[in-house]
């Protein structure tokens, strides 16, 4: 861990009993800062209280009491799901207190190799298929943290000058995160996602920029080259550009030219061989080569990365094969662009499980991917109604369950040899199941109950 001084001395707020949160809290005591620890919750668990307050940590629980900005904090280190308009934090934005994230922190300490990742979709699985690649092909610690439900405070300080640390950053994280400055920088894509936290888009075109905003020539901005925007937003990077392309659009990284994968015109595999199902997948992978290449990893053990990684858990994930059905978990798919994408990676019948809560929009977009791919669709969720009608524009087998769960056995019954099983619900949970990765567990074990079988990713 690095010797950081800034925070002796300081007086600082961390807002938000999260992940970050906690381990933030417990690395600014450590640093010599004067700790407030504040969430508008009471936890469950009383050890998560105790633990602070036996680290000399003032914990306020219940509330955000406005009178915290009465006093003068140096810093507020804020959970990045937390908006900035709350009523306590629009207070100390006024006053022009520093608003940072637990990335900021992990970066002041972290000594070794920083990899960074952020873009609408495919964050985690780069960011997975990035360590993997590092850990097989280096001989040095590699481990990944961030927004992939790992610390990333608490990772950085087991790891020395000498590892390399593969970062998952949302553009909450990287709103709080000024002094970031990875030496590879990856943006999978830029699509409209959370414009209620950002308002406009460009605002948060603007926060995923802060991953390259204090990057030099001598590092590396790895950018998707296949639209044209997003070559434009790459030009605003001061980095050496190093774009990658599924449609060959460019052969100056990674790309792919005839369905074989190449960098820089060195031939690294057939795309059809990465194991990861999808065209976004390969996408992922070019990033992916991209970063191991410029980190000195060899082609065997970005191969055998691709060939034998089955997917993050609830990311297009593979659950098993069952009498000749297969079935996958894409429970993180919770926007419509993320379930088209997941539609064109198969080339088989696929019987569709989608629906949820839907964020104010309609499904006509699916229309064609639903010909095109779809032999039966299962809906369920407060958008039923609104998927329902997407199906039968597409003129599909339409069925409705209760949930994602129920859903399960219905679509064993409508199967036959040969048929994609698929969960990809095209919206967020939070009107069944408190999450994603919930309802992705609770149709995994549906599957587990229906076929005997554990699943075999």
């Amino acid at each position: 861990m690095k010797n950081v001084t800034k925070y002796e001395g300081k007086k600082v707020l961390v807002m938000g009993f999260g992940l970050s949160g906690i381990n933030a809290a417990h690395l600014l005591v450590k640093l010599g800062a004067d700790v407030v620890a504040n969430d508008q919750k009471t936890p469950k668990d009383p050890s998560i209280v105790e633990d602070l307050e036996k680290d000399g940590i003032k914990v306020i629980t219940g509330d955000n009491p406005l009178s915290l900005a009465d006093e003068d904090f140096d810093y507020l280190v804020k959970n990045p799901g937390i908006p900035y308009d709350v009523p306590l934090v629009a207070a100390f934005v006024k006053k022009g207190t520093p608003i940072i994230t637990e990335a900021e922190l992990g970066y002041e300490i972290f000594p070794g190799h920083l990899i960074s990742v952020t873009g609408s979709n495919g964050k985690t699985t780069t960011t997975t298929l990035i360590q993997k690649m590092l850990d097989a092909g280096l001989p040095h610690t590699t481990k990944y943290a961030g927004n992939i439900g790992v610390s990333f405070t608490k990772t950085a300080q087991e790891l020395t000058a000498d590892d390399y640390l593969v970062t998952e950053l949302s553009s909450f994280q990287l709103l709080g995160a000024p002094e970031i400055h990875p030496h590879i920088a990856v943006i999978t894509n830029i699509f409209s996602n959370h414009l209620d936290y950002h308002k406009t888009r460009e605002n948060y075109i603007n926060a995923k920029l802060n991953i390259t905003r204090n990057q030099t020539k001598d590092d590396y901005l790895i950018m998707n080259w296949d639209r044209d925007e997003w070559q434009e937003i790459a030009r605003r990077s001061s980095a050496t550009i190093v774009p990658f392309s599924r449609l060959d659009k460019s052969e100056d990284g990674a790309y792919v030219k005839d369905g074989t994968i190449f960098w820089r015109g060195e031939r690294i595999m057939e795309a059809k061989d990465i194991r990861l199902i999808g065209p976004q997948n390969v996408e992922n992978a070019l990033a992916a080569i991209a970063a191991a290449k410029l980190s000195g990893v060899g082609n065997e053990a970005i191969v055998k990365v691709l060939t034998t990684f089955g997917g993050v858990r609830h990311r297009l994930q593979y659950v098993m094969e069952y009498q000749d059905r297969l079935f996958y978990n894409d429970s993180k798919s919770t926007d419509i662009e993320a379930t088209e994408v997941a539609l064109q990676g198969f080339d088989k019948p696929v019987i569709l499980l989608a629906g949820g809560l839907d964020r104010g929009y309609t499904f006509e977009r699916l229309v064609p991917y639903f010909k095109k791919h779809v032999k039966a669709l299962i809906v369920f969720g407060e958008c039923k109604d609104k998927m329902k009608d997407a199906g039968q524009q597409a003129d599909i087998p339409v069925y409705e369950s209760d949930n994602a769960v129920t859903a399960v056995p219905q679509a064993w019954d409508l199967s036959e040899p040969g048929d994609v099983i698929l969960l990809s619900p095209a919206n967020a949970s939070w009107d069944q199941f408190p999450s994603f990765e919930v309802r992705g567990d609770k149709f995994v074990e549906a599957v587990e109950k229906l076929t005997g079988q554990k699943e075999q990713n």
